[in-house]
Formats: structure tokens, sequence, C-alpha cells
């Protein structure tokens, strides 16, 4: 009997052959949920190969894919070939350079791509999964910034912060984790605490475990939270920086 998995993957940051590689490890099939939780591109140097990759596994997968900041800057680069000085400190040279080499109509189906991304999903279970974090104590639907889902670290900070001994029903539990059983975000890298495994504070699970950096790329199952990584991704790119 085949049974259906809700997977969800953290940044990716260009790392197609670590994606490919976790992804055969964790014995992904057609009958698997795939959530994605955005930063696609900007790390090492197959960003086109991977959002081809991306693109071409939505029409034989159930995927769903989570809209990142550097995918928006990325693909604000795309859209008017305005220079972003800080994008291209932290990972657009990569993208730039991949870019390059692709085809008109590569590009174009690309930006389809990056326009058809979305800011956050609630599933059945109320779980919820975005890229970086929402500040509306009342909840996702109540936000008033839209970037603030995929470039909020507060939400993440907030949930480490907490001292584990308080309890969902203590009057200063803070209320916009309420709302929700679980979290799922990326966007600040587990390796900023020292670690290189999706991470669990207060309902927040971090899956963001350095892609871009000196760590490998993750998967975790939804359910059992079982957890699937690749190697370190900078050793699929020998001579490749990524953002160190």
């Amino acid at each position: 009997m085949i049974t259906s998995r809700t997977l969800v993957i953290g940044d990716i940051h260009a790392g197609l052959k670590a994606l490919e590689q976790v992804m055969h490890k964790a014995g992904v099939s057609q009958s698997d949920r795939l959530i994605f939780l955005g930063d696609y591109v900007d790390g090492w140097s197959t960003a086109v190969e991977t959002v081809d990759f991306l693109i071409e596994l939505e029409q034989t997968h159930n995927c769903l894919f989570l809209r990142g900041n550097h995918d928006e800057l990325c693909s604000n680069w795309l859209l008017t070939g305005e220079d972003n000085p800080m994008w291209l400190q932290h990972g657009g040279v990569s993208s730039v350079r991949s870019y390059k080499k692709a085809d008109t109509s590569t590009i174009e189906k690309h930006i389809r791509f990056y326009n058809a991304l979305i800011n956050y999903h609630k599933d059945s279970d109320n779980r919820l999964y975005l890229h970086a974090g929402f500040t509306n104590v009342k909840g996702v639907e109540h936000e008033y910034f839209p970037k603030t889902f995929y470039w909020d670290r507060t939400l993440w900070e907030l949930a480490l912060s907490l001292n584990p001994s308080l309890q969902e029903d203590h009057e200063h539990f803070p209320k916009r984790l309420l709302h929700y059983n679980e979290i799922f975000i990326g966007h600040t890298p587990v390796t900023r605490i020292g670690k290189i495994t999706p991470q669990k504070a207060a309902n927040v699970w971090n899956m963001d475990t350095g892609a871009a950096f000196l760590g490998p790329l993750s998967i975790m199952d939804v359910h059992s939270k079982e957890i699937w990584q690749s190697d370190p991704v900078h050793t699929f790119y020998p001579g490749e920086k990524g953002r160190n």
C-alpha cells in the first residue's frame, strides 16, 4: 500500500545536485506532497538548472512552491535588469552568471514560475508553511506587509527566546504562535546557532540547514518528523564559494 506523505524542503539556494541526492534518499514518489519553503536561487552555480528542475517536477508531482526573499530579488532583476548591490553581495552574482547563459524563452518561463509563488500555506491540520515569518498577533491573514512573509526573522527569534517551561496556556505565551499547530519556516540558517539539522523552538520548525553555506539540504516528513539530509552542499560544487 502506497502511503501519501507531506514532505517539507528547506532553502535550496541553487544546490540542485544536493536536492536530487536528498530526494533520492527520502524516496520521493508521485504520491508525496512536496512543500518547498523558498529561496531556490542565489548561492551555487546551478540557479537556472534548479528552477528548470522544479518546473518539470511540478508536471509529475504534487508540489507547492513558497516565495523566498531571494526568489523575489532574482525575479526583480530579471524583470528590470537593475543592479541591486546588496543582492549581488548575498548570492545574486551566481544567479546573474547562471542566467546570462539562459535564452529568452527560459527566462520568460522562470519569471512565470516566480510570479506564481505563494506567500504562505495552511494545511487541513492547521500547519502553517512560509519562508520567513509574520508579525501580526492575529495571524497571517491579518499581516499588513506581505514582504514580511519572506523577510521577517523575528518569528524565529521569538521562538528561540522562549523559556521552554512557558506553556501555551500561559498568559505571556506569544499570541501569534497560538494560531497554528505547527509552523514551518526557512530563511534563517540554523547554523547560526551551531546546528545542521532542522530545529524546533516552541511550535516553529526551522528547515534552513545552511545549504547556501557549509550545511546540507534537508527534507522532513511533517507527520513522522523523519529527516533526510544531503551531503554538505558545498561538496557538490568544488571551487565555488556559495554565499560564504
